[in-house]
């Protein structure tokens, strides 16, 4: 199980006051990790007491926009300086819009593609500098299903999710071979606040549960396995990876 030991190890987990990237918060803390958990949402200060509480260790809550590109500078060196150090760096904020394809306006276009993509680019540039400079770590940057197909109504969401697939294969060939890792994780329809309105329509929460062999929505748990080895070094020999944690989806 050494493998898979973060004792020590410094995590910087975004879009974490909730769903998903709390849930791969508290796996790290789990396996032993000292994190730092960054949103724009009042809601960033609870959450960290609640992970510190039930991990018997601080966690060090940070508020930022990070489509503000100062504020994003300002949480990145916030947490490096709280931290300690950093070793490994989940990517998990994001945001949706829906229009139809020939009604999608450009401000969101550019708002999605901002929050989505260029942020994501931007942590990833600022923990590669710091990684790459003591040799070691683990970059982890959260995909989507919208990584491989292309959705409906969501136009700039799967445009962001296909750049992030190929943000993460681009770092891996220039990082791999100087000790940092870069892969990516995609989750499946997972249960969060984000898919209440779809897990209530009834038609298509019926269609989507129909083509999952697992038989169920993913949730946030589901991907605590994932995170904890692709930020260990039981996962050292694989870079530039996109891996669904779907439920079985894509291959349906």
């Amino acid at each position: 199980m050494e493998l898979f030991d973060l004792t020590e190890r410094k995590a910087l987990v975004t879009g974490a006051s909730r769903g998903l990237g709390r849930g791969m918060a508290e796996g790290l803390l789990k396996a032993g990790a000292d994190v730092a958990i960054v949103s724009s949402s009042d809601t960033i200060f609870s959450a960290a007491e609640a992970l510190g509480q039930a991990a018997g260790r601080p966690v060090h809550p940070i508020q930022a926009d990070l489509s503000d590109r100062a504020q994003l500078l300002r949480a990145f060196d916030e947490g490096l300086e709280k931290l300690g150090g950093l070793d490994i760096l989940v990517v998990n904020h994001g945001i949706q819009r829906r229009f139809p394809a020939e009604d999608f306006p450009v401000e969101e276009w550019d708002r999605v593609l901002e929050v989505n993509l260029t942020s994501m680019f931007l942590l990833n540039q600022l923990a590669g500098l710091v990684m790459l400079a003591q040799g070691h770590g683990k970059i982890i940057n959260v995909a989507s299903l919208l990584s491989f197909s292309g959705g409906f109504t969501v136009l700039a969401y799967a445009a962001a999710k296909g750049g992030v697939a190929q943000l993460t294969k681009a770092l891996a060939n220039e990082w791999a071979g100087r000790g940092v890792n870069v892969n990516a994780i995609a989750p499946g329809y997972m249960v969060t606040a984000s898919t209440t309105a779809l897990i209530a329509d009834p038609i298509r929460s019926r269609e989507i549960s129909a083509r999952i062999p697992a038989g169920r929505w993913g949730q946030p748990e589901d991907l605590q396995g994932i995170v904890i080895f692709l930020a260990s070094d039981a996962s050292n020999y694989i870079h530039g990876a996109v891996i669904p944690v779907d439920g079985g989806w894509m291959g349906r």
